[in-house]
């Protein structure tokens, strides 16, 4: 069984910045893209960032040049550098990982920008 497991949310001031993670452990065979989505209370789940196999990235609008996606493919772990954050990135965090062809989601981080 594969499990997803993600830290590094928490509450930050407008400007600072938080790094998350997402690790994935058990019986895994092929990965894939790996990518954080994000919802909002009363929004719908967006896709933040993506990063595929060969290391090509994807954006949203909203985060591009202040939000950078990384993996490590031999610790299985995707990662979201946020810089310059805003009270609007204010959301549960979610990792996505393809592992043996199908999609597994981790539990979600809070993270919180207080203007």
């Amino acid at each position: 069984q594969v499990q997803l497991k993600e830290s590094g949310g928490g509450l930050v001031q407008a400007g600072g910045s938080l790094r998350l993670s997402c690790a994935a452990s058990g019986v895994i065979f092929s990965i894939n893209d790996m990518s954080w989505y994000r919802q909002a209370p009363g929004k719908q789940r967006e896709l933040v960032a993506l990063i595929t196999t060969g290391g090509n990235t994807n954006y949203a609008d909203s985060v591009k040049g202040r939000f950078t996606i990384s993996r490590d493919n031999a610790k299985i772990t995707v990662y979201l550098q946020m810089n310059s954050l805003r009270p609007e990135d204010t959301a549960v965090y979610y990792c996505n990982i393809a592992i043996n062809r199908r999609d597994y989601w981790g539990q979600g981080t809070q993270v919180t920008v207080s203007s």
